[in-house]
């Protein structure tokens, strides 16, 4: 483990400490898998369907079903992680990831191929939140957003490869061995996590709190699948057992969730500008869509004007993780919402245009490379100590799922009010602007560089 008595020797221009690289090479590796299976996928859905026989209303299901999940695959692998060690849930999750691919290659139906996504969400959940608390556990804390960083831009990568790798593979191939692809890169990073991911357990096993366990997964799922599905009732439902969640773990032994998570005011507004980041995020998913109505591009050239906003994601992203470590959280968040919003706004005024819609994937693109590298992880990290570290990190990535799904519900509703598909894009994207002012008010009240710094007390057995 680095020590913060020595002076280890960094990598050129990234702070990092040598003896970290193969960590971070591991869960990196770990990282791109799960990351790249999100949009691996969507060119290769037209192939999918002909080959099922399944109505294209259906096919939301493979991202649906992954996204709900994975909802409740952070809860439990969050959950263990810090109980029974980094090492054994990580490579369990990316085990379970590489059985859902393989089952995927075989499906010999539709439903079979929905269980083998299952399982794949499953998997994937629970590597960010285990891989980022694993960071925080070696990686001293001045050069945590670095590190941080690194690991988060094979994030980036992964959607730029993603769709183009999906698309040739089924083109020349078969969507079939899109999948492939993921067994033989699990076998590596589980080779390489027996050897360098530590092994023991931050907090001193106790008895699992399955009641907490069982209510937080099943209150997300509903509430999850009730935002997805427009169904009131069902996200109602999940609501009231969230409440119950609560409810139980003030009075848990063992909670599975800490209460202090949502009383620190630095964590509750953290969570709480996950979940506007995510909503941002959405926004992101109508590019094509909206530039192919309204400029007439093809989809091919529509896919290359979002790929240049996901390019310059990539680019700040290792940038963004330095800057948390020299000026701090609330700059890099504040400088990342700035940009994000005058690159919403122009999008909002400019998409029949395809100079400003450039611009505008640029300005945005480096906005969301600062809000969605590693500070608001960077901020979980520092301020939870190692016994609750996972858990605290498992919660943001839900934090940002809620978001994700907001977002999308909140563009589509948006443009289908709309009398005109022109003015329901004008709509949505002035809609994510007022978003993004919200994530600069929350931004500006998080803590000064100064008082980060400090260390956070630890909590009590």
């Amino acid at each position: 483990m680095s020590s913060n008595a020595t002076q280890p020797e960094s990598i050129a221009g990234h702070d990092i400490d040598r003896s970290t690289l193969p960590l971070l090479l591991t869960l990196g590796l770990g990282v791109f898998a799960g990351a790249l299976d999100l949009g691996v996928l969507s060119p290769a859905l037209p192939a999918l369907a002909r080959d099922f026989g399944v109505l294209t209303g259906d096919l939301a299901w493979v991202f649906t079903l992954y996204l709900l999940v994975n909802v409740a695959s952070i809860a439990i692998a969050s959950t263990l992680a810090d109980r029974y060690g980094r090492r054994v849930v990580y490579v369990s999750c990316v085990t379970l990831f590489a059985l859902g691919s393989l089952l995927a290659v075989l499906a010999p139906n539709y439903d079979v191929f929905l269980i083998a996504r299952g399982l794949q969400a499953l998997g994937a959940g629970g590597i960010f939140p285990v891989a980022t608390a694993a960071i925080a556990d070696v990686v001293p804390k001045e050069r945590r957003g670095a590190a941080l960083g690194l690991v988060a831009a094979t994030w980036g990568i992964a959607a730029i490869v993603g769709p183009t790798f999906g698309g040739l593979v089924t083109h020349f191939v078969s969507w079939r061995w899109i999948f492939a692809f993921n067994f033989p890169l699990a076998l590596v990073v589980i080779y390489l996590a027996r050897r360098h991911v530590p092994r023991n357990a931050p907090r001193v096993r106790g008895p699992l709190d399955v009641v907490g366990l069982v209510l937080l997964c099943a209150g997300l799922l509903l509430v999850m699948d009730g935002l997805t599905t427009a169904r009131v009732i069902i996200a109602a439902i999940g609501a009231l057992l969230l409440v119950a969640f609560v409810a139980a773990e003030r009075s848990a032994k063992n909670p599975i969730v800490p209460m202090r998570l949502f009383t620190e005011p630095q964590l509750a507004k953290t969570y709480l500008l996950e979940i506007t980041i995510g909503i941002l995020e959405g926004s992101l998913f109508f590019i094509p869509t909206v530039v192919v109505g309204a400029q007439g591009l093809s989809y091919a050239a529509a896919g290359l004007v979002a790929a240049l906003g996901a390019l310059m994601f990539v680019v700040v992203i290792p940038i963004s993780g330095r800057a948390l470590d020299r000026v701090g959280s609330r700059n890099v968040l504040l400088v990342g919402t700035i940009l994000t919003e005058i690159g919403l706004a122009i999008f909002a005024i400019g998409f029949a245009s395809l100079p400003l819609t450039l611009l505008s994937m640029v300005v945005a693109g480096c906005g969301f490379g600062a809000l969605l590298g590693a500070p608001t992880r960077y901020i979980i990290t520092n301020e939870t100590s190692e016994r609750t570290r996972s858990t605290a990190v498992g919660l943001l990535s839900q934090a940002l799922i809620v978001g994700q799904i907001l977002g999308g519900s909140l563009a589509g509703g948006v443009i289908g009010l709309a009398k005109s598909e022109s003015a329901g894009y004008r709509n949505a994207y002035l809609g994510f602007c007022a978003v993004a002012l919200v994530a600069l008010v929350i931004s500006a009240t998080l803590k000064s560089r100064a008082a980060e710094r400090r260390e956070p007390l630890e909590e009590a057995a």
